[in-house]
């Protein structure tokens, strides 16, 4: 199977040359099978470029895992090609929050004043359902979902295909201390050959953001080394960091990792395509 990434950053988009190498926006990864449909990894606005990708002539079929709904996670869907054409049709899974499914809390959240349209009234067929904790069948990989500690519900993926792990952690609350993992987390990322995870700040941004929801690149490595992952991907890049910063925040993860035992450390950007096989 291949991930390919279409959205890196989080929080907000953000645009500009110098962001151009990365990328500025937020977060939207897919995983493609020859055999299978597509498994869209949040809706972030770098949806809108994997709708670029799609054969326009063709129906898309396809299937999306949204961790949250916080508008950095969602707010490429009204502007995606597989979703605004008749006879595309997406199923959509995520968690509940506060006793409220996944396709009422959504159906909230895109409506008039604050969207012009619902979700439903956009061309392609989309079906929302909403996901409980375990292990599901969907487009035929084992997904495990799991509650993973953030500042609203939600959710991180392990994706099973082919004697493969792709695990993908975007947002993720790092602990006051900074050696405890989730057990959670540790049964998402267990063995992957992926792990696509949340690294937004550095200690010192950390330092005053430390209930933001996010953590710093050094725990995202603790959370690979202790997890037993072989590749490390950078995910959720603060829109504040620019290509240059990213460059040499990317250099030393990887010595770091080194010394962890993570055999490879790389800092997602789109465009980046990772294949499983």
């Amino acid at each position: 199977m291949q991930v390919t990434f279409y959205g890196v950053r989080g929080s907000t988009p953000c645009a500009g040359a110098s962001t151009s190498r990365f990328g500025g926006n937020t977060a939207s990864v897919v995983i493609t099978h020859p055999d299978h449909d597509p498994i869209l990894l949040d809706l972030g606005t770098g949806l809108r470029y994997f709708g670029a990708t799609c054969d326009p002539t063709v129906a898309f079929s396809g299937h999306a895992l949204v961790t949250h709904l916080h508008w950095d996670h969602v707010q490429g869907l009204p502007f995606a090609a597989p979703m605004l054409r008749p006879g595309d049709q997406v199923a959509l899974y995520g968690p509940s929050h506060d006793g409220v499914g996944f396709p009422e809390a959504f159906d909230q959240l895109m409506r008039p004043p604050f969207f012009p349209v619902r979700a439903a009234e956009l061309p392609g067929t989309l079906r929302f359902a909403t996901l409980e904790p375990g292990m599901h069948d969907i487009a035929g990989a084992k997904v495990t979902a799991l509650h993973v500690p953030h500042t609203d519900t939600t959710f991180g993926y392990r994706i099973e295909r082919d004697g493969h792990v792709v695990a993908y952690v975007s947002d993720h609350q790092q602990p006051h201390d900074p050696e405890h993992v989730d057990p959670n987390v540790l049964d998402l990322c267990a063995d992957a050959d992926l792990l696509i995870h949340d690294a937004q700040y550095t200690p010192a941004e950390f330092a005053l953001k430390s209930t933001w929801g996010h953590c710093t690149i050094d725990y995202a490595l603790t959370v690979a080394a202790r997890a037993g992952v072989r590749t490390l991907a950078l995910f959720h890049h603060d829109p504040a960091h620019d290509d240059d910063q990213l460059d040499a925040l990317e250099a030393a993860a990887r010595v770091a990792g080194g010394r962890l035992g993570v055999p490879e450390v790389v800092a997602a950007y789109e465009g980046l395509s990772i294949t499983l096989a």
